[in-house]
């Protein structure tokens, strides 16, 4: 992935989309998604099978760096063994969670990619099966924990990830010194709010507009940036999107609110960025985004940029994560002959191949200690500490930073719900009246349909 510095405001939500791989079809409404192929159905294995012959595999088609990545490793797998054919279809990438919502269980190929957070819901549906059983054990075991956390449901692995996700903030060195702002250095010296505060201040004070910051308002906010962008500050601030399967309670607690309202007042420094150049033109001297913006903007500000995390609310500093992901169908007939499939593809050259070709970080623990990018002392270091530091979708609290977002079936309704919410709190919304108004609706749908349990 290269994307240049004078990328559009659309453009930059599309490197969003595609790279930190975070929700893509959750607009669909979650009726739709948890209708078809039935649903609140038990666990459903796969057919262990011969191991040999032809298996399909599905996988969407993003950017042409990552396309090529995985035709060039499914040809190396046929070309590696004579027991197992892989047959690849890739499917747009607008239209592909819809393609899997909207296929009957047994129509699904033996091996499928999906989003990260797509998976509770088609695990729900009877679409998927537990793959402890069909990839080795040094698979499972040197996969990251932020990227099992993942995948996990009950103890049992649904999916695995070549590649994870992170969020941060870069900053301009030079206009950050110009202001006298002192910076943190790492995750465990985290501005606090206050401090972040007291920066952007500092920042205005020797800016000629006054609009310091780019929280990519140009991407816009009631869709899953809103969610993977800001969940942060709600978990920052001990709170949850959802907890024991209420939102009531959790993401309307007090401290989470008065978290969002100082979120609100970052509006008055924020660049509406409408051309997506406000950091790397110089106009803004921070940015809130992910990793997928490195390329651009080290390209931009060469040895001026810094990468910093997000500001600490009380409960230390958080990132999401998650991403595209690996698992076998339910109705697989030959799931020994995907596991092994699976196995080739997460090793250390598909891996490394695959992260090169979009600059995301490793979800293997080998290819994430290797990477140029991501080691210790790599310019991207920041993010695999944050992701060693995993706090799965439940236990929360200040000694971890990556947080999976909500497992849970009823996932599409909890995000199209607080990045509602959040949307409103930035145009000017009560912060208590839209959090505690989207709390109500997540709990009313989850009611409705029994909470999603997965027996």
């Amino acid at each position: 992935m290269s994307p240049t510095s004078s990328s559009t405001s659309s453009s930059t939500s599309r490197r969003f989309r595609r790279t930190a791989r975070t929700g893509l079809a959750l607009a669909l409404p979650l009726a739709a998604l948890a209708a078809c192929g039935g649903g609140g159905g038990g666990d459903t294995s796969a057919e262990a099978g011969s191991g040999k012959g032809t298996i399909s595999v599905w996988a969407h088609q993003g950017q042409k760096s990552e396309s090529e990545a995985l035709q060039s490793a499914v040809k190396s797998f046929n070309s590696s063994q004579d027991k197992v054919k892989v047959e690849l279809k890739l499917i747009p990438e607008t239209d592909y969670t819809k393609t899997i919502t909207a296929t009957d269980a047994d129509k699904l190929p033996d091996v499928l990619e999906f989003d990260g957070p797509t998976m509770a819901n088609f695990v729900y549906t009877k679409k998927l099966a537990p793959i402890d059983d069909y990839v080795s054990a040094k698979t499972l075991g040197n996969a990251t924990d932020a990227s099992k956390a993942q995948g996990e449901i009950d103890g049992k692995h649904y999916g695995l990830g070549m590649f994870d996700s992170g969020l941060g903030m870069y900053g301009s060195k030079k206009l950050l010194d110009a202001a006298g702002v002192t910076y943190p250095k790492g995750v465990d010296d985290a501005w606090t709010a206050d401090e972040f505060d007291a920066a952007l201040k500092a920042l205005k004070a020797k800016d000629s507009d006054g609009k310091v910051v780019d929280l990519q308002e140009g991407s816009g906010y009631a869709n899953e940036w809103g969610t993977y962008g800001f969940a942060p500050i709600v978990w920052s601030a001990s709170g949850s999107l959802l907890k024991d399967g209420k939102a009531e309670g959790a993401l309307d607690t007090p401290a989470v609110v008065s978290a969002m309202k100082t979120f609100q007042s970052w509006k008055t420094y924020t660049d509406a960025n409408t051309d997506g150049n406000a950091f790397a033109k110089g106009r803004v001297a921070l940015s809130w985004v992910g990793h997928w913006m490195y390329p651009a903007y080290s390209e931009a500000l060469g040895d001026d940029l810094v990468v910093l995390p997000l500001p600490d609310f009380g409960d230390g500093p958080k990132t999401g994560q998650g991403s595209w992901t690996w698992g076998v169908g339910a109705s697989s007939k030959n799931a020994k002959a995907a596991g092994a499939f699976l196995d080739f593809l997460l090793d250390d050259t598909n891996v490394g191949a695959m992260t090169k070709a979009n600059g995301a970080p490793p979800a293997t623990k080998s290819a994430l200690a290797s990477s140029e990018l991501y080691k210790q002392g790599g310019p991207l270091q920041l993010f695999a500490d944050q992701l060693a530091k995993p706090c799965g979708d439940s236990d929360i609290g200040k000694s971890c930073v990556a947080v999976t977002r909500p497992v849970t079936a009823g996932y599409p309704v909890v995000t199209a719900k607080f990045s509602e919410a959040v949307n409103s709190i930035y145009g000017g919304a009560d912060p208590k009246d839209a959090l505690s108004e989207a709390a109500r609706a997540i709990d009313r749908d989850f009611s409705d349909n029994a909470g999603y349990e997965i027996p």
